[in-house]
């Protein structure tokens, strides 16, 4: 996203989430302003200049999936009981459990009270269901943690319910906003799905092997958490009954202190590169969504992040 985009929707962002509640201003600023990629809020920016639209309406649908997105951060936080986001205190270790959720449900209704503003029912049930979705993810994800039994077709489903579905209805908003015939419309929507799958793959890939500063997170969290993500489910399905057995009671018992064991497990059998193999995959799928769509820098800065997702090393 240019950095002039950028400013356009941290303003909407900045002027939405004020209150005369001064905790509400001060941990929304704390988020707000604690870095992050801003993915999903470029990619309704792109996608709608790459379908032709040139109003201003982008940058607020491009907020609300900011705002959204950012609530799920503060729940997920507080669940997986997180300490460091983007290199800094999460807000719950800051702030508080308590404080973090129902800051992250203010910052929902807030994106919906947004997105009325639209005026546009297309765009309301876009964003209706991906937010229902998005929450039966973090459902199916509870219900599996420290489940060593998860194959990798439930692991895909829950990635793309929890995290893939917003990166989904990014792009299609900015299809909806640029008028795109309901063929390409869904286009969009599918290449915001490999996109988002790509990119999470790639967080399970970098959680055992990224760089602190650069990631901005834990190494092991994952793990610590009870979390089963493709490594894991890969490690188990193709290594000896000895790994399979030590990645199964790291996964219910063991955890963190299993790091460095469970780290050999997963370069031995190569789930990490079968892991990233499977991401680029996925950015693959995301360009080919992409054909017919014409030539222009939105459509290359698509292609680009595409490539991005899929390779990226924080």
């Amino acid at each position: 996203m240019l950095a002039a985009d950028r400013a356009e929707v941290d303003a909407i962002l900045r002027g939405c989430l004020d209150s005369d509640v001064g905790l509400i201003r001060q941990i929304a600023e704390y988020i707000i302003g604690g870095g992050g990629k801003r993915l999903r809020p470029a990619l309704v920016l792109l996608a709608a200049r790459a379908c032709g639209y040139a109003g201003r309406q982008h940058y607020t649908l491009a907020a609300v999936i900011e705002m959204i997105h950012t609530a799920t951060l503060l729940h997920d936080d507080v669940v997986d009981e997180s300490a460091l986001r983007h290199g800094h205190a999460t807000a719950n270790a800051t702030f508080g459990n308590a404080a973090s959720v129902l800051v992250g449900d203010f910052l929902y209704s807030r994106a919906f009270q947004l997105m009325v503003g639209a005026r546009s029912m297309r765009v309301l049930e876009i964003l209706a269901d991906a937010t229902n979705v998005i929450a039966q993810g973090e459902v199916l994800q509870l219900t599996h943690a420290g489940n060593p039994a998860l194959d990798e077709a439930v692991y895909l489903t829950v990635i793309q319910r929890k995290t893939a579905k917003l990166f989904e209805a990014a792009a299609q908003l900015g299809a909806v906003l640029g008028g795109a015939p309901a063929e390409r419309e869904q286009a969009f929507a599918r290449y915001g799905m490999h996109l988002g799958t790509a990119f999470q793959l790639v967080d399970d890939v970098l959680d055992y092997s990224g760089d602190l500063p650069a990631i901005g997170k834990n190494l092991g969290d994952d793990l610590a958490e009870g979390k089963m993500t493709l490594p894991l489910i890969r490690a188990i399905a193709t290594g000896s009954t000895a790994d399979a057995a030590l990645v199964r009671n790291a996964i219910t018992g063991g955890r963190l202190t299993e790091f460095a064991p469970v780290l050999d497990v997963l370069i031995r059998t190569g789930a990490l590169d079968y892991t990233r193999a499977r991401a680029e995959r996925e950015g693959n799928a995301a360009t080919a969504c992409l054909a017919g769509l014409p030539d222009s820098p939105h459509r290359e800065s698509l292609l680009e992040l595409a490539s991005f997702a899929a390779r990226r090393t924080h």
